[in-house]
C-alpha cells in the first residue's frame, strides 16, 4: 500500500506529495537532509569538541515541519568517536513568520521554543523547558539558523547546570538530498 500522505523533503517530490501549506513558504528552503561539521564548547567543559551532524526537515502539507537531528563526536582527523546529541520534533509556522518549535531529547529534556523567521534567518528562544528527574538541569536556550545557497549554519546558546546563557554549538551544514529520509 502506498503512503497516501508522504512526507515531502523538497521540490522534487511535489509531483507525488502534498503541496506545502502557504505559511511554510519562508522555511521551505530548509526542506531536505543536511550534513556538516561543528564545534562545541561550554563553561563546564575543559576544552572544545568537534562533531558532525545530520538534520532532516520534511512536511506533509500542514503548517509544520518534521525535524530530526543526530550528531556524533569526531577526533582531530574527523573520524567518528561516538554518538552525541540527538533530538526530534516539530517546527510550527504561523502567519507573518511566527515560529514555534517543540523538541525532545532522549536525555529526558523537552523544549518549547518561540521565535520568528525573517528572510533567511530563523531565531528561536525557549518558552519552556521540561525535564525528567534524571535529566541534567537545562534552564533556557537560544538558537539561530541561517540558510541559503545550499548552506545551513546555526548557533546554539545554552543556560544549564548553574551556568549563564553561554555559546554552546556552532555548525555549518550542506544540503545532501531533498529525497532521503
Amino acid at each position: 500500500m502506498n503512503d497516501p500522505y508522504p512526507d515531502v523533503y523538497g521540490a522534487r517530490q511535489a509531483a507525488y506529495g502534498p503541496a506545502a501549506h502557504p505559511w511554510l513558504t519562508p522555511v521551505l528552503p530548509l526542506l531536505g537532509v543536511w550534513r556538516g561539521r561543528g564545534r562545541g564548547q561550554y563553561p563546564t567543559l575543559e576544552e572544545e569538541f568537534a562533531y558532525e551532524q545530520e538534520l532532516t526537515f520534511a512536511h506533509d502539507g500542514r503548517p509544520f515541519l518534521r525535524y530530526e537531528a543526530r550528531a556524533w563526536l569526531t577526533d582531530g582527523t574527523g573520524a567518528p568517536l561516538r554518538p552525541s546529541g540527538r533530538e526530534s520534533g516539530w517546527l510550527r509556522v504561523g502567519p507573518d513568520g511566527y515560529v514555534e518549535a517543540l523538541l525532545s531529547h532522549p536525555t529526558g529534556i523537552a523544549e518549547v521554543y518561540t521565535g520568528r523567521v525573517s528572510g533567511s534567518v530563523v531565531e528561536l528562544a525557549t518558552h519552556a523547558v521540561v525535564r525528567t528527574p534524571l535529566a541534567k538541569e537545562v534552564t533556557s536556550a537560544h538558537r539561530r539558523y541561517t540558510f541559503g545557497d545550499g548552506v545551513l549554519s546555526y548557533t546554539q546558546d545554552l543556560e544549564a547546570v548553574g551556568q549563564p546563557l553561554s555559546p554552546h554549538l556552532a555548525a555549518e551544514l550542506r544540503r545532501v538530498s531533498e529525497a532521503d529520509g
